[in-house]
């Protein structure tokens, strides 16, 4: 059969349902108008991701795929075989043994780099097929990188021509592609953040996934300030500037879905440590059943939302999810009737019909200074990103006194810590019970995944030390199950997900006379627990018994709440 008769790579893209027909006609006429190769337009444009590109062409030439731990750690053939050669066709011989050469390809479909191979070595050429980003990088490391591409300037100040030396290289096709292929697959990973730590000889990077950071392969060492200079290009920061910390954000195209990223660099000993916090918009889910509410604290929950002025405050450790559910009870509040104003550092996610400001302090626009102008513009319900000092405590106590609904957030243990912390910042005692409606503490656990999760019968002793008998008692299940992780194509390590663990501490009489005695935060959580609170260790073993996470996970995330 001849090569004419062979479908083309976007007719197999778009059989496999990988890629739909209007986008391989847009990028086959940029590929046509010689702008590049179809399949680095593809993954530039984000209309599919190198892995899944990878993947089409196993499947179509019913060849192995292959990922980066199987290569070599060692060149093969070095002396027979050109690494200019290697990178232009972009194939990486594997392994040589038997007189066989095993080459890994990014496109299988072009058969001249196996018969020139098979020609140069005398060997059988067997090929397999490995995702071009993957390939790229073993050359990298196994040849060195390409000319023009090795700038490393070291630490301390930067100047003019040192500047110019790392724009050129952060503009180098490797270092790009290394940076793209570092944010698709943060994404499609479902990271939370992309962690980038200069060591003395390698750059680190790291995925937080789950709320657990999991390190990925290096890239080449040489190129780590590339790198560097190249997310913060993207991010329109200061190149130049390695002395001081800079924020900034970027937006990218992953498989057609535009993604955001807030970016902040700071100066470390080898450099600068880079974090780019992942704001994908597409996977923020606003709804309460979402977030990990039960039904029965939902509805008191609700209820407290609801009441036309008052402050609600939610408490936890930063990244527990006290900004998500704070945008949920927003999104459930907007109505066209309802004015709603927030302030935020920083601003996460743009939510419709809601004012959002950004806090400046450089410039006095603090959350106190943008809080007391909000007064001015005769809202129903204002957010507070976090109430840190007395004088925000106070304005808010003010706008709750005068009939506004305030929602904030607080960095404490659990909820009991939150009455006390206020007191701690001098707030009177009768002006909290008379404003204060109601505080969440929550963290959040894993969620196991539904498909390999695999149950199990706990014994008696570990019943009784997770507290499972207080529980399963006057439920008539004598014999609860519990589950553990597994793994496999779905998840990562058995989890897929996060859920919150969450509990509610609502302002009663019985409360607010411990807090007019400016009680301890151990005798309030005591009286609440007696009222019938349901704490953080006990919702989350509610959930582990449910199959949603497992009890070492619940303890994890308690141990410090004094649940």
């Amino acid at each position: 059969m001849s090569d004419i008769r062979q479908p083309t790579l976007d007719q197999i893209l778009v059989a496999q349902r990988c890629l739909t027909p209007e986008a391989a006609d847009r990028a086959m006429r940029l590929c046509q108008d010689g702008h590049d190769r179809l399949d680095r337009i593809l993954t530039r444009l984000g209309l599919i991701t190198e892995r899944t590109l990878a993947e089409a062409l196993a499947a179509h030439t019913e060849l192995p795929l292959f990922t980066a731990d199987a290569f070599p750690t060692a060149p093969v053939l070095p002396a027979q075989v050109s690494p200019r050669f290697l990178r232009h066709h972009r194939v990486l011989p594997l392994r040589h043994a038997d007189d066989e050469l095993t080459l890994a390809m990014a496109d299988p479909l072009d058969r001249w780099p196996l018969e020139a191979l098979a020609y140069a070595t005398g060997a059988r050429v067997r090929a397999v097929v490995a995702a071009s980003g993957d390939i790229e990088a073993a050359q990298d490391r196994l040849y060195g990188s390409e000319p023009n591409a090795t700038a490393d300037a070291g630490t301390g100040d930067v100047d003019e021509a040192d500047a110019e030396r790392l724009a050129d290289a952060a503009s180098e096709a490797p270092v790009m592609r290394i940076v793209n292929a570092l944010i698709a697959r943060a994404v499609e990973a479902r990271a939370s953040d992309i962690h980038l730590e200069p060591t003395e000889d390698q750059l680190r990077i790291r995925l937080r996934i789950d709320g657990e950071l999991q390190t990925i392969e290096s890239p080449p060492a040489a190129l780590r300030s590339a790198i560097v200079s190249r997310i913060k290009i993207m991010s329109r920061l200061d190149i130049a500037e390695r002395r001081l910390a800079q924020d900034g954000r970027l937006r990218f195209a992953v498989r057609g879905k535009d993604v955001d990223f807030r970016v902040s660099t700071t100066p470390v000993i080898h450099g600068e440590s880079v974090v780019l916090r992942i704001l994908d918009r597409g996977s923020l889910v606003l709804e309460f059943d979402a977030l990990g509410f039960a039904p029965e604290v939902l509805s008191q929950y609700l209820e407290i939302l609801h009441r036309p002025h008052g402050i609600m405050l939610v408490t936890g450790p930063t990244g527990s999810g006290k900004t998500t559910t704070l945008y949920t009870s927003l999104v459930a509040l907007n109505t066209n009737q309802r004015k709603i104003l927030t302030v935020e550092d920083p601003i996460e996610y743009q939510l419709d019909g809601i004012n959002q400001t950004q806090v400046k302090p450089q410039i006095g626009l603090t959350f106190g200074a943008a809080l007391r102008s909000f007064l001015r513009q005769d809202p129903d319900i204002m957010m507070v990103g976090e109430i840190r000092d007395l004088e925000t405590a106070q304005i808010a106590v003010q706008a709750a006194l005068t009939g506004h609904m305030i929602l904030s957030t607080l960095h404490t243990n659990d909820a009991a810590s939150a009455v006390t912390r206020l007191l701690d910042m001098g707030v009177e005692p009768f002006l909290m019970t008379s404003t204060l409606n109601a505080v969440v503490g929550q963290r959040l656990v894993r969620r196991l995944c539904p498909h390999c999760r695999r149950a199990y019968r706990p014994g008696a002793s570990a019943i009784q030390a997770l507290g499972l008998d207080r529980i399963i008692q006057g439920s008539g299940k004598a014999d609860p199950i519990l589950y553990e992780p597994v793994g496999c194509r779905e998840c990562h390590q058995g989890y897929r997900g996060r859920t919150a663990v969450l509990e509610l501490l609502p302002m009663t009489e019985d409360i607010a006379r411990l807090v007019l005695a400016r009680a301890e935060a151990r005798a309030i959580n005591e009286a609440v627990v007696a009222a019938g609170m349901r704490t953080m260790l006990v919702d989350g073993m509610h959930k582990a018994l449910a199959g949603i996470t497992t009890p070492d996970e619940v303890l994890r995330v308690t141990r410090d709440s004094g649940s």
